[in-house]
């Protein structure tokens, strides 16, 4: 048998007050004349007796279930953005908001139903998220409901996106490569987006290559080739293969997710060059094989964690959720795969060669 729930009346009688003082003194009431010896001998009492308020009767009381929903495609079950629940149920724990967590798989049937149920349970408001950035189309059971948009844009839904600062980081690698003295004999790998046209590429790949593009151009460099391909490691290593073997010797590779620039380390290597020591390698992501490469990747962390998080600070911040779109910086994870250009005095120190682990 079950161990009965303690009740705010068994509080009131273990403190000796009455159960409407017990009910201020618990819910932080402080316009009532309640002592404060009164209020601690409540609360001692809820300690010691192992009070827990009625979470219904408190949802009915204050028009709020402190739960919110997470719909997803897949991110639940890609090790890559776990971070993206664990920021968010951080975030949702540190107020005493519960998180509903579920994933349709892509399936807009089993997404209707999923965000249905959520609704029956009277979440306070909806989370729905992407693995990639997209554009997406949100099920009509949330127009005119409290939603964020995670790591997604829906143009035209009142809602605010959290998404990573895609442009930024274009930029922030551009900078690295002048910095490093890089000016020409660069080369991006994976183009504009992942070639066929994936979700992971459309938003992606054309905020970091134009960032990339706007800053050299500033700078006064210039890419010498676009190589558009899939973000895998066969296509890094297929196509820097290709690019050396037609006799082109780049000075920098700029590669557009971590598992191109995978298969690029392993191009070099077969072809006898050296990271960074003749070609320098820059990437996005930070994979979490990305630091334990050798040399150790240079690459643009997607802030998975700071995304969920972000989500629900928007929601619980309060007040209405105004359609606007936050960028959320992706840092750079400055390690050893950038160096200066090889024959080059610019003063930076340059990393000893080392050959890729096979």
């Amino acid at each position: 048998m079950s161990e009965r729930r303690v009740t705010m009346a068994d509080v009131a009688r273990e403190a000796g007050v009455s159960p409407t003082t017990a009910s201020f003194a618990l819910s932080g009431r402080t316009d009532m004349r309640i002592s404060d010896a009164s209020r601690e001998r409540v609360l001692e009492a809820a300690r010691r007796l192992g009070y827990r308020p009625n979470v219904t009767a408190r949802s009915l009381r204050t028009k709020s279930t402190q739960t919110i929903g997470l719909v997803s495609d897949r991110i639940t079950t890609t090790p890559f953005a776990g971070d993206v629940i664990r920021g968010a149920m951080e975030a949702a724990r540190e107020q005493d908001h519960l998180l509903f967590i579920t994933e349709a798989g892509g399936d807009r049937a089993a997404e209707s139903s999923l965000v249905h149920a959520l609704l029956d349970r009277q979440v306070d408001a909806v989370i729905y998220a992407s693995m990639f950035t997209r554009y997406v189309t949100p099920p009509k059971e949330l127009f005119g409901r409290p939603v964020v948009l995670l790591n997604c844009l829906a143009p035209g839904f009142d809602a605010p996106s959290v998404v990573p600062d895609e442009l930024e980081a274009g930029r922030d690698a551009a900078r690295a490569l002048l910095a490093a003295g890089h000016t020409g004999g660069i080369w991006a790998i994976g183009g504009h987006q992942a070639v066929p046209a994936t979700p992971e590429g459309i938003i992606a790949g054309n905020e970091r290559m134009r960032g990339l593009e706007e800053v050299l151009r500033e700078g006064g460099a210039h890419l010498d080739g676009v190589i558009e391909c899939d973000w895998d490691t066969l296509d890094g290593y297929r196509e820097v293969s290709a690019l050396l073997a037609a006799g082109t010797r780049p000075r920098a590779l700029v590669c557009l997710a971590d598992r191109v620039s995978f298969g690029a380390y392993q191009a070099l290597g077969e072809a006898g060059l050296s990271v960074p020591g003749d070609v320098s390698v820059i990437s996005f992501d930070d994979q979490d094989i990305a630091s334990v490469l050798r040399p150790a990747l240079t690459t643009l962390k997607l802030p998975h964690y700071q995304l969920g998080r972000l989500a629900v600070e928007l929601i619980l911040r309060g007040g209405p959720l105004e359609a606007a779109v936050h960028r959320v910086p992706m840092p750079l994870r400055e390690r050893a795969s950038l160096g200066a250009p090889p024959g080059s005095d610019t003063g930076i120190r340059r990393q000893p060669s080392r050959r890729p682990l096979r």
